[in-house]
């Protein structure tokens, strides 16, 4: 809110929402509070901060666990604790505060009942400067590991259609309530027994995931963006906007799946990306470029439509199959493995698949063979190599072993070896 404040201050023009309504909704508690009273659903939860273990214990307990505790200036998973028994609460509190503290400068936190089994389901919204409104549907962003999201989908494969538009509605009134201008986002917790839907937060920006549902709308959200920060009025209407299609989105990172997702910082030596009809890739990396230790380790964003869901999937499994990286390890092969799985395909899937798969996942084993072979192949690309440079030769052909060596290696950054 201060960078928005200081832009209006000078006559800049900032691509973004008024500091205040950034302000609401960036302090959870608050936000909370206001989304009650503009008749919004929220999780039921505390409304204030809590400073005092002892005071947030007696309040969970009455809540009934299990209870998230959650840092009231926070986002992206930081500073939040799934606590399930009375025991475990005062290390889960104090840990979400020091996080809390050292990610926001804030080490407020707040209780939120623990939804069991949700789905975490968020409308895209655009507003302008005079009152007009539309919300482009719905994106699923279940698929998270440590409350982050890495797989995204649209439409979501268990929404029906009048929980859709309710949902929709509900969103446009959450950010009227806070005179919000601009792109941005508003997530629900969906309870898929119930069928019910409650307020988590509202993301007052551009979202990572926004490509999935301009494939599925056919609208540049970036430019309207861009239009409605200039001042100018959004001519869309809600009843233009059409789905469709589906789309998916998986955020390709440099971590490691088989070391509870470890970034894996390093050096980017080779990189082929996929392309073709209806295939997205949003990234800024490139060969010789070094993934850094102190950022988030996202590569790129690889995006993929179809005319139906089942048709995006396997568009985005060859996506992810053509898809070379090597120098680093990455999480490709960890997003074949969830696009297969039986809850992903069918749609049942809710926010503890990653955490409830990873406990019953088989990681690849190196077996003594595997690797004896490997190493055969790729001793014998470099001998032919030494050999061509000694003789000065062609290089070998597509059928000689060079090629073998460099198809093996290819398949090794795939994670299939």
């Amino acid at each position: 809110p201060e960078f928005s404040r200081a832009c209006d201050e000078e006559g800049i023009p900032f691509l973004g929402p008024q500091p205040h309504s950034i302000s609401a909704m960036g302090e959870k508690t608050g936000a909370r509070t206001m989304m009650e009273e503009a008749g919004v659903p929220v999780v039921p939860g505390t409304k204030e901060p809590l400073e005092d273990a002892d005071k947030g214990l007696e309040i969970a307990k009455s809540m009934e666990f299990p209870v998230l505790v959650k840092a009231a200036a926070g986002g992206g998973g930081k500073g939040m604790r799934r606590v399930d028994e009375p025991d475990n609460f005062h290390d889960a509190f104090e840990g979400a505060r020091r996080e809390a503290l050292n990610s926001f400068g804030d080490g407020s936190v707040y209780l939120e009942k623990y939804v069991l089994d949700p789905k975490h389901v968020e409308i895209q919204i655009l507003v302008d400067e005079y009152g007009n409104g539309i919300h482009m549907f719905e994106r699923e962003c279940s698929i998270q590991r440590r409350h982050q999201k890495i797989i995204e989908e649209t439409p979501c494969p268990l929404l029906d259609d009048e929980t859709r538009h309710e949902m929709g509605e509900v969103a446009l009134r959450a950010a009227d309530a806070v005179d919000y201008v601009g792109a941005g986002t508003v997530e629900f917790l969906f309870d898929r027994h119930s069928q019910n839907f409650y307020f988590l937060e509202m993301n007052t920006r551009l979202q990572v995931e926004h490509p999935i549902t301009e494939m599925i709308t056919g609208v540049d959200i970036v430019r309207w963006q861009v239009k409605i920060g200039n001042g100018e009025e959004l001519t869309l209407e809600q009843d233009d906007l059409e789905r469709h299609g589906a789309a998916v989105e998986c955020r390709i990172y440099a971590e490691d799946a088989d070391q509870d997702f470890r970034p894996t910082p390093g050096t980017v030596v080779h990189l082929d990306r996929p392309s073709g009809p209806w295939v997205r890739v949003d990234s800024g990396v490139y060969p010789g470029m070094t993934i850094p230790v102190n950022y988030d380790p996202m590569i790129s964003k690889l995006v993929t439509w179809g005319e139906d869901r089942d048709h995006a999937i396997q568009r985005m499994r060859r996506a992810l199959d053509e898809y070379v990286i090597s120098g680093l390890t990455t999480n490709l092969a960890f997003h074949e493995e969830v696009l297969t799985h039986p809850n992903f395909q069918d749609g049942s899937y809710d926010t503890e698949f990653i955490p409830d798969y990873m406990e019953t996942r088989e990681t690849a084993s190196d077996e003594p063979s595997e690797v004896a072979e490997l190493a055969a192949v790729l001793a014998t690309h470099r001998r032919d190599e030494e050999l061509q440079d000694e003789s000065g030769g062609d290089s070998a052909s597509d059928s000689g072993p060079s090629s073998r060596g460099k198809q093996y290696g290819r398949d090794r950054h795939r994670g299939k070896y």
